[in-house]
């Protein structure tokens, strides 16, 4: 039987190797916020030939616009992300005559404008559901895990490896924003709840195990009955994974372009949540049992305080 338990140090290391790199480049400015949040426009056009970038983007600063992004797609299509612009402003109709010009026709997929007022609720919305969700976890696992022993314990592990979750999306969305402009939008909020779910769910499936195989297996050690279980459960977390990442993996390679962050982003949440609550979440418990009796076991050899007169 594979010691899953027993290597808990390199599972942590793992863990560690793959958050600290995201939590440098988030504070080095990489998680790039999309218009969702810093409010501004989305125009989404498409060409009947390819474009160059950097041609948009000088037309763009000939008429104000110096601070505007860029971004190709396929099909000839460009991203282009801008300050408020309102449809049939001057300004736009100044823009779609320089294009034609320029490139001839084009057609309008989409413009989505958010104002700065709309992206700071957003903002403060998603990190309000986040630690709403949060605190509903902990009180239901609570309340589910009440005649087992340390009933609070299972819940604080399963928060503890879905913060370990959220970090990992963070993190890797803070590289890619580093290195390739990507930016997250209300989608990536929505993904981010999914992952909690799936994440949770995972982990609750593992407890129940350890909580059934603690009472069936009382003459085992806690290390032991762990281990057994993490057995137990692991080939079907796998599959129940493996189904979602593959239909997943369909939409983000043969899905429109407009939801390719949002698919990877549950990509990545999905694959973080197996591994979380197979090679974290128990294991905490693991630590946490260790840190209690040992320190039962110090204060054992200490003996009784001494008496003061």
């Amino acid at each position: 039987m594979f010691d899953v338990v027993g290597n808990r140090k390199w599972f942590f290391i793992g863990s560690a190797l793959i958050i600290i790199p995201g939590l440098v480049f988030l504070l080095l400015g990489g998680l790039k916020l999309g218009i969702d949040f810093t409010g501004g426009s989305l125009w989404e056009v498409q060409f009947k030939q390819a474009v160059e970038p950097a041609a948009v983007k000088a037309i763009l600063s000939d008429n104000g616009f110096g601070d505007a992004q860029v971004q190709t797609a396929s099909g000839n299509v460009l991203q282009i992300r801008i300050r408020e612009l309102k449809e049939g402003s001057p300004q736009k109709v100044a823009l779609e005559n320089a294009f034609r010009a320029k490139f001839g026709d084009f057609t309008q997929l989409q413009l989505q404008t958010v104002g700065p007022t709309v992206g700071t609720s957003i903002s403060q919305r998603a990190i309000l559901a986040i630690a709403f969700a949060s605190v509903g976890i902990l009180c239901y696992i609570a309340y589910a895990f009440r005649k087992a022993q340390h009933p609070f314990r299972f819940g604080v592990c399963a928060i503890a490896a879905m913060l370990h979750d959220v970090f990992v999306l963070i993190g890797i969305f803070a590289i890619l924003g580093y290195f390739f402009n990507i930016e997250i939008d209300s989608l990536f909020v929505t993904a981010v709840l999914t992952m909690i779910g799936f994440s949770v769910h995972d982990t609750i499936v593992v407890f129940d195990r350890v909580r059934e195989n603690t009472i069936r297996r009382a003459s085992s050690s806690y290390e032991d009955v762990v281990n057994y279980s993490l057995v137990q459960t692991m080939v079907r977390s796998l599959n129940t994974s493996l189904t979602v990442v593959f239909t997943l993996l369909a939409l983000y390679l043969f899905g429109g372009e407009t939801i390719k962050n949002f698919v990877l982003a549950l990509l990545i949440g999905i694959v973080s949540g197996t591994y979380s609550s197979i090679f974290n979440a128990s294991l905490l418990l693991v630590v946490w049992e260790h840190q209690e009796r040992d320190g039962i076991l110090r204060r054992f050899r200490r003996g009784p305080a001494p008496a003061t007169a």
